[in-house]
């Protein structure tokens, strides 16, 4: 079997089935918070005790989950394939699974940094899920502590990085997302033409006629992806 690079594009549904909150859909937190009083750098400056709350409600909410099988199941696919996990999702959920390669493009919660400067690299660290981030809490620029996580109107985390691993892409695969919000949206049109494209999804979405749908929520639809890469692979 030759070793391919899997570039894989995950959204909130692959988390969801962890037991993670959505944001966007019918249920979502979207739909029971305002995102502009919460997820913004206006809304932060106007009442940060708000914000903080919020996100610390999330953070300790992580204590309380694990990795689901699609999770486990793209971390084994690194024994036999070069797998680089893009993603959308600001728990660490892959990393527990035991992905590698992961580059989160909306930030992490499992981290804090600077609200002067979001991408200080002297000021992100990890912070403990357990922990809140209060009122007071510096950064080491002086500026209160915040969220590593990335708010409407900032730029996404890594997104060079990002497109250069889907030019790179030797099969693609987009699991747990619709691929409606942008920029992320974007990537499937950096893979490049004659590359498998995988989409697995529970509902019916709109999506290129070259890319393979899976029908399926993202734990069961990762076995038929795995097949499909067997399948792909196991002849060259």
């Amino acid at each position: 079997m030759l070793r391919k690079k899997v570039v894989v594009f995950t959204g909130a549904g692959i988390s969801k089935e962890s037991g993670i909150d959505t944001f966007r859909d019918n249920d979502g937190l979207w739909k029971q918070f305002d995102c502009n009083k919460l997820a913004s750098i206006e809304g932060f400056e106007a009442d940060p005790q708000l914000v903080l709350d919020f996100y610390n409600a999330r953070r300790a909410a992580l204590n309380d989950v694990h990795p689901n099988h699609a999770h486990l199941m793209l971390a084994e696919l690194e024994q036999w394939h070069d797998v680089t996990i893009i993603t959308q999702n600001v728990d660490d959920l892959h990393e527990r699974a035991g992905s590698s390669n992961i580059i989160h493009i909306h930030g992490e919660l499992k981290k804090v940094t600077s609200s002067a400067n979001l991408y200080d690299p002297n000021c992100i660290k990890e912070y403990p899920f357990d922990v809140p981030i209060r009122l007071g809490d510096m950064a080491a620029d002086g500026s209160q502590l915040r969220p590593f996580v990335v708010w409407f109107g900032e730029n996404v985390n890594g997104w060079d990085e990002a497109v250069a691993h889907v030019q790179q892409a030797e099969i693609f695969l987009v699991v747990g997302t619709s691929l409606t919000v942008t920029p992320a949206s974007h990537f499937i049109y950096f893979v490049r033409p004659r590359v498998p494209k995988f989409f697995i999804n529970p509902g019916q979405v709109s999506i290129p006629n070259d890319i393979e749908y899976i029908k399926a929520n993202a734990t069961d639809g990762i076995d038929t992806f795995i097949d499909r890469v067997i399948e792909l692979t196991a002849h060259e």
